[in-house]
């Protein structure tokens, strides 16, 4: 810790700055949480940067400046590069161990997704089957009549709003229901499943645009425990930690009935990231079907995402089972506070970036990220 105390670090607070670059390494001291048992046991990687000590990368005000200068300005805690299953380069802030599982936000969404596409190729899961053939008590709201792909591809209408920096409106409560914000003696929130089947339902048709919301991912996982017969955290471990070779224990965190926060609760190392990454790069490495991992390059829907409230970030992109395909080739898992997971295929390299960045969302920034990692990329060769 730096200038400040842990009995500092509050449920209030844990999320900004500067507490956040302990806390997200210690998530299960602030929010309830459960383990995603690996089979390995953890291990402390060398830290270097090797021959990308000196890469220089577009900076952050348009200035050509190092690697390391770079990941410095842009409250980076780890980076991580491997190329062709290698690691070949590694960076790590002194405030950071990575050794411990860091929070990595919505690239939980990801992971999510890669575990309904193992149980979707086991035959457990149905891509085409209604959300409430699987969680009936979702009748009523925004999802009653949505397919469980429509869900993983962010296509639901919806009443609810994305608000990261919302201290007492819809996403406060939606908040303080996964337990990450103190909860309000005047207006108690429900636990998540009860609230995520309360959201009604937006004034546009399901499938018709892109519209990022994170109780979606939550119901997903939801949806999963149904198809999978088990909680999320065993489900994860069983079906994708411990089956690519993960060496350390993540995390997931759980809301007061001990249902897990799917769409961005997990905490992990960037080296177990990398895998996953890995997994992507190498079409599922026969753990998840090529078909599945084919199909976050081709199968989502560009006039959806063209119609959606992210497009500045990929113009030419589109998004499919909680993935982000670039429009050039490349795919991301993106988290708030800079958390990333970057395959590109054309340079067989998988690049993880974990950050405390001060603000949730900085468009600017994860413009100047993308510059970044494709440079990293194109040199890691």
């Amino acid at each position: 810790m730096t200038d400040f105390k842990r009995s500092d670090v509050t449920l209030a607070n844990w999320r900004t700055a500067p507490f956040s670059q302990w806390s997200f390494q210690n998530v299960s001291e602030v929010v309830p949480s459960a383990v995603i048992k690996a089979k390995g046991e953890g291990e402390a990687p060398s830290l270097n940067l090797g021959g990308l000590e000196d890469l220089q990368v577009p900076g952050i005000d348009g200035t050509v400046q190092s690697l390391k200068e770079f990941l410095t300005a842009s409250e980076t805690d780890e980076l991580l590069v491997m190329r062709n299953g290698r690691i070949v380069a590694e960076w790590s802030a002194d405030h950071s161990n990575p050794a411990r599982p860091h929070i990595i936000f919505s690239v939980s969404k990801s992971l999510t997704a890669l575990l309904a596409g193992i149980l979707a190729g086991k035959g457990l899961l149905s891509f085409d089957k209604l959300v409430i053939d699987y969680v009936p008590e979702a009748a009523g709201s925004a999802y009653a009549d949505a397919t469980v792909q429509q869900l993983f591809d962010m296509e639901i209408s919806v009443d609810f709003v994305e608000d990261y920096l919302d201290t007492s409106g819809g996403f406060d409560r939606y908040r303080r229901a996964t337990g990450w914000n103190p909860d309000r003696p005047d207006s108690p929130a429900p636990d998540l499943k009860s609230f995520v089947c309360s959201i009604g339902k937006g004034d546009w048709r399901h499938g018709e645009k892109h519209a990022y919301r994170s109780p979606n991912t939550d119901l997903a996982g939801i949806v999963l425990e149904r198809a999978g017969g088990g909680r999320l955290p065993s489900l994860l471990s069983d079906h994708l930690w411990q089956p690519m070779g993960a060496r350390s224990d993540a995390m997931i965190t759980v809301d007061r009935i001990g249902t897990a926060r799917a769409a961005g609760g997990m905490s992990a190392t960037a080296r177990d990231l990398a895998l996953t990454g890995e997994l992507v790069r190498t079409r599922g490495a026969g753990l998840i079907a090529e078909k599945f991992i084919d199909d976050l390059w081709t199968g989502g829907s560009r006039d959806a995402w063209k119609n959606g409230d992210q497009t500045s970030l990929f113009p030419s992109g589109s998004y499919r089972n909680y993935w982000y395909e670039t429009g050039e080739g490349e795919l991301a898992a993106i988290g708030i506070h800079g958390q990333w997971i970057w395959v590109d295929p054309a340079t067989s390299t998988v690049v993880v970036k974990l950050s405390s960045q001060t603000l949730p969302v900085d468009a600017e920034l994860d413009q100047a990220i993308v510059s970044m990692l494709r440079t990293v990329s194109r040199a890691a060769a």
